[in-house]
């Protein structure tokens, strides 16, 4: 049976593919993933709803965390091929929906190193190693740097560079482990909040803040496949990685913010300092070492982002330099891999320049630390779960209209996947309504928000800042889809 066009790679694709270097094992992709998706940025910003967030984190966990796993676990090792999500939606709804959902997963990371990222390790180094203004020179440099030495990790070939967002995740988990080892000494010598069990208790307007912010830190278990390319056996190790990697993140979430919310306040809880304010809190029970603790601590927390950041622009710039290799993001120039290294080099540059801009632009907003990190992790937040609207529907329709195709890994009976696919995909489109559009939800069921009072900043900045970003990504697929017609021509 003749194949389809949506199913055939370019000439250009598959002459890149020849240029992959075949070096992830399936430990490299579980702390990949785990390096990824394991934000401890995250872990101030949803600590601050105090301890609802623990009953939603569990919650979240059952009702999306798992069917999300499932469904992409199955996916995952059943399409293989470097590009990972844009072959997916490619295969399922075309190249041009593919050219849109590729844009907006592959943006939201440079966004989301530039923004707020950068703002919460300057804000740490700051506040802990080196005091510098906010604003000044040593404020844009040390962002600056942090932006390109992700970047510049990025480039290296991946046998050398998978060591950067392994380390960065063992350093990672050691921080958390350290951190809530600490918490329990602290709570046994000083005592901890007084919490009563109704504040556990699930609120409206906890769920309206709340949905968002979750459902952003778990997405990302699938980006591992943008390099399945690169993988030593992908149908058998994707499955199997997709699984672990979202067991320890569920783990790793639950017990820091549970530990967070027992010896801190929530009102002492902001996102770009939260996590190292509990950190200075459980500190205090190392007397005289308190101090040079906090330093080593606040250095594992940046290595540790800095391999995230890493792992990022690692899975989904490949999957951007597939997609311009495939024709679908202008006419090729950014689709070319590095004979010598085997990385999407003008993409990742192509990224650090991304993440420069919107850095810049970031800026220059009016507010404070604080502020402008809520504010940049919210527009993050609407371009990566506007990706999932496309991304998921897709799997469903691989699971419906593609069923002989070998599935190395089987996530249950036609009804149950689609089942998963629904409400996975109706929590993103709740968390993209809430996040593009604040305060219109608890308008909605009656609950009161200040908008400018809750985030720092101007309703009509934030809406020009969210919604010009949207614009500017949709604009930016479809012309470079249109630019790269003259490589879709070389379809076989």
């Amino acid at each position: 049976m003749a194949r389809s066009d949506q199913e055939v790679n370019t000439r250009m694709a598959d002459r890149q593919t020849t240029r992959l270097q075949r070096t992830l094992s399936r430990f490299d992709i579980v702390f990949l993933i785990v390096s990824a998706v394991v934000g401890l940025e995250m872990l101030g910003s949803v600590s601050a709803e105090g301890p609802q967030t623990f009953t939603w984190l569990v919650v979240l966990i059952v009702i999306f965390v798992i069917p999300y796993a499932l469904i992409f676990a199955e996916t995952g090792s059943a399409f293989t091929g470097e590009g990972g999500v844009y072959l997916w939606v490619r295969r399922a709804f075309g190249r041009p929906v593919a050219a849109v959902a590729s844009a907006f997963t592959w943006i939201t990371q440079p966004v989301w190193v530039g923004g707020s990222m950068a703002f919460l390790n300057a804000e740490a180094a700051r506040n802990h190693l080196v005091h510098f203004a906010e604003g000044s020179p040593a404020d844009y440099a040390f962002k600056l740097c942090f932006i390109w030495i992700t970047v510049l990790a990025a480039i290296l070939s991946l046998a050398k560079a998978k060591w950067i967002p392994t380390v960065g995740a063992i350093l990672k988990l050691t921080f958390i482990s350290f951190f809530v080892i600490t918490a329990i000494i602290y709570g046994a010598t000083n005592g901890i909040q007084q919490i009563t069990l109704g504040s556990f208790s699930p609120t409206r307007a906890g769920f309206i803040t709340l949905v968002p912010l979750l459902i952003f830190a778990f997405l990302g278990f699938e980006g591992s496949s943008s390099a399945s390319g690169e993988m030593k056996n992908a149908p058998h190790d994707v499955a199997v990685s997709v699984m672990r990697s979202s067991a320890m993140a569920g783990f790793f979430y639950l017990v820091p913010v549970f530990a967070i919310i027992l010896v801190v306040p929530p009102s002492s809880i902001d996102g770009v300092s939260g996590l190292l304010n509990a950190v200075a809190t459980v500190f205090s029970v190392y007397g005289p070492a308190a101090k040079p603790m906090m330093v080593l601590a606040v250095v594992m927390f940046t290595l540790a982002n800095i391999g995230q950041g890493a792992a990022w622009m690692i899975m989904s710039d490949r999957m951007q330099a597939m997609a311009a290799a495939d024709g679908s993001f202008f006419g090729g120039f950014f689709g070319r891999f590095s004979p010598r290294l085997g990385t999407p080099i003008r993409v990742n540059l192509l990224s650090g320049t991304v993440s420069t801009v919107f850095m810049l632009a970031a800026m220059q907003l009016t507010g404070s630390s604080a502020a402008l990190f809520d504010v940049v992790l919210g527009v993050a937040i609407t371009t990566y779960l506007f990706s999932y609207l496309l991304i998921i529907p897709a799997a469903m329709r691989l699971r419906l209209h593609e069923p002989d195709v070998v599935r190395p890994f089987r996530a249950g009976p036609n009804w149950f996947f689609v089942t998963m696919c629904v409400v996975t995909t109706a929590l993103v489109a709740f968390g993209s309504w809430a996040s593009i559009f604040p305060g219109t939800l608890e308008r909605l069921f009656g609950l009161p928000y200040d908008f400018s009072q809750a985030s720092g900043v101007s309703y009509g900045a934030f809406e020009a800042l969210t919604l010009g970003t949207l614009a500017f990504i949709i604009i930016l697929s479809l012309v470079g889809y249109w630019r790269g017609r003259p490589v879709r021509q070389g379809l076989r």
